[in-house]
């Protein structure tokens, strides 16, 4: 699908297909937005190359998984980011890969499925922002797409807190399944989110020809997509902390119980072994044993067994065993 957004010099908006393209080219300083969604790879490579967008830059826009970045090449700078095809609460999300080719008078978007800040824009401000210069329009993109990430991520916290309190009350192993399951994704989203924040990092450090930092309205635009994307970094790490702290706590607290319940244990085995030991004496049947001919042996054993029975247990209560 191919969607146009055409801004003349007189500021009147057009909303339409392909045709615009070549109503755009008979302009000087009109400005055009063309959004390519799911379109084969060899119809926007002739269409990017009607554009003069660099091979090499087409090549890493249609490169699978490729890491986020900004390059910048003689009629163009290239911007390939992470947008949100879907994300919930659960953290469970499929990002897709937008690229985003920005002229001086031109931007093309391209992404396999549906982008639904791309969408919201072409519904709504696009044209406003078109208005003012295509980097606008691409860092308001990018502002969006981290708006969604930021969404979900404030309603896991609902949910992270939700867990810390039923890992308290009554903690088991499917809880401890979901937490490692919700670290494991913060470890992925922290690894992306890090990357979009080194793509604002250079946009805010050094002078891009196609996104000027002299220019005041840009330079603001650009530290609003910095600070949103810096947000989701920092948010991510603390929650894949608190997520690593529970896990920390739960071990910790059912070590504490295993322990607990080894020296109830060992107290058992401590107070009968000796028990054990002279029943195993006077239980050997040799012949010559003086004990048991004394007529009141048994009752002497039997004493000093639940003397030494009561003592071991008076003393093992007073050091606070059990």
């Amino acid at each position: 699908m191919i969607r146009t957004l055409m801004v003349d010099a007189e500021g009147r908006v057009t909303v339409g297909g392909e045709e615009l393209i070549a109503r755009w080219r008979e302009t000087t300083d009109g400005r055009l937005w063309i959004d390519l969604q799911g379109e084969p790879m060899a119809r926007e490579r002739e269409l990017l190359e009607a554009f003069d967008c660099h091979p090499m830059a087409i090549d890493d826009a249609h490169r699978e998984r490729h890491p986020p970045k900004i390059e910048e090449f003689e009629g163009h700078t290239l911007i390939l980011y992470r947008g949100i095809a879907s994300f919930d609460a659960e953290l469970n999300y499929e990002p897709q890969q937008v690229a985003q080719f920005l002229g001086e008078r031109f931007l093309i978007t391209l992404h396999p499925g549906q982008a639904q800040s791309i969408d919201r824009l072409l519904a709504n401000e696009g044209s406003d922002l078109l208005r003012l210069s295509p980097e606008h329009v691409a860092l308001k993109i990018m502002y969006l797409s981290a708006g969604y990430y930021l969404d979900s991520l404030l309603e896991f916290e609902n949910a992270l807190s939700d867990l810390e309190d039923a890992l308290m009350q009554n903690g088991s192993d499917l809880l401890m399944r979901q937490v490692i399951g919700y670290r494991s994704r913060l470890v992925k989203m922290r690894r992306l989110f890090n990357y979009h924040v080194g793509i604002t990092q250079e946009l805010t450090a050094y002078d891009y020809a196609h996104l000027p930092r002299d220019n005041e309205d840009t330079l603001h635009a650009i530290n609003d997509v910095h600070e949103r994307f810096d947000r989701l970094l920092t948010l991510t790490q603390m929650y894949y902390d608190i997520c690593g702290d529970l896990i920390d706590g739960h071990i910790s607290l059912s070590s504490h119980q295993l322990n607990i319940t080894m020296r109830i244990l060992t107290v058992i085995t401590a107070i009968f072994v000796p028990l054990t030991f002279i029943a195993g004496v006077y239980g050997m049947n040799f012949v010559h044993m003086p004990e048991l001919e004394h007529p009141y042996g048994y009752f002497i054993v039997l004493a000093l067994m639940m003397s030494i029975g009561v003592g071991l247990v008076w003393l093992f209560r007073r050091k606070g065993w059990f």
